[in-house]
């Protein structure tokens, strides 16, 4: 498959899911970037944006088998991963599927649940597999964790650890939408909502081919070496507490090789580097306590190293 059949397969399915959620098509398409590098994306906004209806939206354009997992604080490890129940007519134990044995799982308010069940999650997002009673079961193929949570409420809730958010590809935040997109809204749903009659336009095959074709855009050495200095810049930033860890490198170099993709081109550019810079490093990096009282946020640190850090192949200004 070539980088222009990369473009069709994402415009066709960003189209579909723009039928639901709309005036959001740059996320849409960071949200095809991580599937494209079998990534898990954490969607980070307020209640009522459009979170949860995104995920469903995915789900039915892929034609991908969904399930959602609704995190609370009674909700236990083994209600995600599944259980092995005793079956008494064979005379052995059978491993019952949790929610997460699917190709694409929405973990909805994941930060409502303790940390005990959070991990459950992080065997299955860095190997796709879950260990259950020293067994391992595989996930199927592709398997993408879309998580959800509300950056604004924080009573009774868990922050995500490191651990936990070194394992997403990307953080997105979808915003509240413009006045046009809006009253667009508002006149889709006059009489049903139009994720009820989403179509599936993209073959759970195609998607995997377009995987494997994203794997053969090529990635100069001094854009890698970019991507290092922005990575090893942020690990020495005098407002960051920890910096991005070389999973933040990885994350950066893939996503850039699917967005390229996308623009149906078989090579990296540094603008390429700079639009998926904010999303793949900024939830990686820890913000000093000092820094945070003066309302210093990782965003605001990844911006400032995009104009401090070298582009490879710019004129210097004299």
């Amino acid at each position: 498959m070539e980088q222009s059949a990369v473009q069709a397969v994402a415009r066709v399915a960003c189209d579909n899911v723009e039928r639901v959620v709309v005036g959001k098509r740059h996320d849409v398409l960071l949200v095809i970037v991580a599937l494209l590098c079998r990534g898990h994306i954490l969607i980070e906004d307020v209640p009522g944006v459009g979170k949860t209806v995104l995920a469903k939206a995915i789900a039915r354009t892929l034609g991908c088998t969904f399930k959602r997992i609704q995190f609370t604080p009674d909700l236990l490890p083994s209600d995600v991963t599944g259980v092995n129940v005793f079956n008494q007519q064979s005379g052995r134990f059978e491993y019952r599927p949790g929610p997460v044995v699917a190709q694409l799982v929405l973990a909805d308010e994941i930060n409502r649940a303790t940390p005990k069940t959070q991990a459950s999650l992080l065997e299955a997002m860095e190997e796709a597999q879950v260990t259950v009673d020293g067994v391992t079961h595989p996930l199927p193929e592709p398997f993408i964790v879309m998580a959800t949570q509300n950056p604004i409420e924080y009573e009774g809730t868990f922050p995500l650890p490191e651990a936990q958010l070194d394992r997403f590809l990307l953080r997105i935040a979808l915003g509240y939408p413009g006045r046009a997109a809006e009253l667009e809204m508002l006149n889709r749903q006059h009489r049903s909502h139009p994720l009820d009659s989403l179509q599936q336009v993209v073959r759970v095959e195609e998607l995997v081919h377009a995987q494997a074709a994203v794997k053969d855009v090529h990635v100069a050495m001094p854009i890698k070496e970019y991507i290092y200095a922005l990575v090893e810049a942020t690990r020495s930033h005098h407002d960051v507490y920890l910096g991005a860890s070389p999973r933040g490198s990885l994350a950066l170099y893939n996503a850039s090789r699917a967005w390229a993709a996308i623009q149906g081109r078989d090579y990296v550019t540094p603008d390429d580097i700079k639009v998926l810079a904010d999303p793949t490093l900024a939830h990686r990096i820890i913000v000093n306590p000092s820094a945070r009282m003066k309302n210093v946020d990782n965003r605001v640190i990844i911006s400032d190293l995009l104009a401090r850090v070298p582009v490879p192949g710019a004129r210097p200004v004299p």
